[in-house]
């Protein structure tokens, strides 16, 4: 028998969710005939079978969770007889007493503030060992030095014993930002019907990485208007010229993502990361910029790479391919990574304006509204011209408000005036 496990999808990918089974148990399967539909937090995979032969188990149905290096399927292969019922459930033999062995060290984040986690790393130890004396289990820098020193330390006493489930629940969320006590949620179920879905997949990721956005970068945003009349206009003449070609659809976002890449090429603080570790700030010599896709099934953003090199045609064939795919769920992991600077574009679903959250690890995230005829004042008249609302989310960390100010003023600059992109490109 040949039991295939679940093979390692990505960097940061630790399970997928169960789309669809190919085949049964009992069918023949041929070597990289499509096995199972697996969606990570990044997208949709159709897994092959790595052997022919006879499918003698699966595990899990459909919409069940399952992890890296689990077993997807067993497969008998030829001159094998298939698992018999009694095989596939009997339970394991107790084991033998053993000499009883030393709980392994907890994997939950330890409750320390970043000044402690370095004092720790300068004296070379591992914080998850430390006894805790702080409130909440927090582990204070003086419980660090009395470890380095060998001291015992007493840690701080307990209060009544609660209940298991609150206790895994408030070791789950014991935080080491003051006054950041997350409660377990009432039962809504008492004052009137209730439906529950579990939080999966792309949906998770996306609630994972925004509140890590949103905890650790300290957010500004910037916004102004962008004069696009004749950008529009010359946007729509060479849309009608081109239809039917690649990049044919020619919508005002690579024009956006053109304007963006030549604004980061002046301004460096906005296509980097910083380290907070190491504290370094990483200025990216490349310009790969995201494209937050609705997808249906939650928010993904896939990269157009080196936007500096390609023209505003390529720029919109890539596009239309990558949201193409991502809606489909047909993108590789590796096409969602190593974004410099995002983009998001909620103009076409209407609203005026919006906040995005920074996509992190970047420093920095534009927000496009929709485009509206608006009466502005020229040369001392009033005149109706095209506005697109703009708002520079960054990291106050790494840029300040002023830095915004000559950024999103030099890529207004440059859709004012269609010729200057054409330049750009």
């Amino acid at each position: 028998m040949f039991e295939f496990k679940l093979p390692d999808l990505g960097e940061g990918i630790a399970e997928g969710e169960v789309l669809k089974w190919y085949v049964a148990e009992g069918d023949e399967i041929a070597e990289d005939a499509p096995l199972v539909e697996i969606e990570t937090d990044k997208a949709a995979v159709t897994i092959p079978s790595p052997r022919g032969g006879r499918i003698a188990k699966l595990s899990g149905m459909v919409g069940d969770i399952l992890a890296v290096g689990q077993v997807v399927a067993v497969i008998a292969t030829e001159g094998e007889a298939p698992l018999k019922p009694a095989e596939e459930e009997a339970p394991p033999k107790p084991a033998e007493a053993a000499p009883a062995v030393a709980a392994p060290r907890t994997t939950r984040p330890v409750p320390a503030a970043p000044a402690t986690r370095r004092l720790a790393r300068e004296l070379g130890v591992d914080i998850n060992l430390v006894p805790a004396t702080g409130p909440a289990g927090r582990v204070t820098p003086e419980d660090v030095r009395a470890f380095a020193a060998g001291a015992p330390t007493e840690a701080a006493p307990a209060a009544e014993e609660p209940a298991a489930a609150e206790t895994a629940f408030a070791a789950h969320t014991a935080s080491a930002i003051p006054f950041l006590d997350i409660e377990p949620l009432p039962d809504f179920s008492q004052w009137g019907p209730i439906e529950t879905e579990k939080l999966r997949s792309i949906r998770r990721k996306v609630a994972h990485k925004m509140v890590t956005s949103m905890v650790l970068v300290p957010h500004v945003a910037h916004m102004d208007e962008a004069d696009v009349t004749l950008l529009e206009d010359f946007r729509r003449k060479e849309k009608t010229r081109r239809e039917g070609q690649p990049g044919g659809r020619l919508t005002l976002l690579p024009f956006i993502v053109k304007a963006v890449t030549a604004g980061l090429r002046e301004a460096a603080s906005f296509n980097a990361s910083l380290d907070p570790f190491r504290e370094e700030i990483i200025y990216k010599k490349h310009y790969h910029i995201g494209i937050a896709v609705d997808t249906g099934r939650g928010l993904v953003v896939p990269v157009v790479r080196d936007t500096d090199r390609k023209s505003i045609v390529q720029i919109s064939a890539d596009i239309e391919d990558l949201a193409t795919r991502a809606r489909a769920g047909e993108l590789s992991p590796d096409e969602m990574r190593g974004g410099t600077f995002t983009i998001t574009n909620v103009g076409p679903l209407g609203g005026t304006a919006l906040i995005p959250t920074i996509n992190y690890p970047e420093v920095a995230i534009l927000g496009m509204g929709r485009v509206q005829e608006k009466p502005v004042v020229r040369d001392g008249e009033i005149v109706i011209r095209k506005m697109l609302p703009l708002t520079l989310a960054f990291d106050h960390r790494i840029a300040d408000g002023a830095d915004a100010a000559r950024f999103v003023s030099e890529m207004i600059h440059q859709l004012s005036d269609p010729n200057l992109l054409l330049m750009e490109a």
